[in-house]
């Protein structure tokens, strides 16, 4: 078995299918609101959100800034007069209901649960993530869940995990991975706090960046040949 004995899992596109939760939570709340949901219009909201969500990892802006600002981008860009605050709100209220999995996930966590400390370092919403880790059963097996907005940083600031390692105990970073599908967030921040990282990349994409990835994978399964 490896040395490995403290788990760090990102939440979305690593362990829940983020894609899947959010293209249903917006059509929901869209219909909600009498709007129909188009392709066209999705990808307008991806794009305008990835952007807003790239800012908040480089601290440019805080995540209410985030969240409470991109229905309104995209309304503007739409031709939409309606309130994006209450938009979102309801928004947030359906993607926490919200709970795709990545293939293989379940089978994944419940086969480490026992063996390893397993726990969430996710960016987002506190309520939203909590709620979508209690309904999907996830939360049965998570030591602590540490959300960003309950931090007051986020990943990959040094600052996040300093926050987490901190309330981990017996914490040791020679015995801990983060495992997780972004660069920028996941993986640096395993940089940026001196822990190993696995780079979870089902999409195969090229690594272009200076971010060091210890160990990749395609599929959460060949997580248990590293551990191994």
């Amino acid at each position: 078995m490896s040395h490995y004995k403290t788990l760090l899992f990102d939440a979305d596109n690593t362990l829940f299918d983020f894609q899947a939760c959010e293209k249903e939570a917006l059509r929901l709340v869209f219909l909600k609101y009498g709007y129909e949901l188009n392709e066209e219009d999705a990808q307008a909201y991806e794009r305008i959100n990835v952007g807003l969500w790239k800012q908040f990892e480089q601290g440019l802006l805080d995540r209410k800034t985030v969240i409470y600002s991109r229905f309104g981008l995209l309304f503007q860009e739409l031709g939409i007069e309606d309130d994006g605050i209450a938009f979102e709100d309801d928004y947030q209220e359906l993607l926490g209901m919200q709970h795709f999995f990545i293939d293989g996930a379940p089978e994944l966590i419940e086969q480490l649960y026992g063996n390893y400390d397993l726990y969430i370092v996710t960016n987002g919403v506190t309520q939203t993530q909590l709620r979508r880790l209690k309904d999907s059963g996830l939360e049965y097996y998570m030591k602590k869940i540490f959300v960003s907005e309950e931090t007051g940083y986020q990943k990959p600031m040094k600052e996040y995990f300093d926050y987490c390692f901190s309330r981990i105990e017996g914490f040791q970073k020679e015995n801990s991975i983060i495992i997780g599908d972004s660069l920028s967030s996941d993986i640096k921040g395993g940089n940026n706090s001196g822990i190993a990282t696995c780079w979870f990349n089902p999409d195969k994409l090229e690594n272009n960046t200076d971010i060091k990835v210890d160990y990749e994978i395609t599929y959460l399964e060949e997580l248990l040949q590293i551990l191994s």
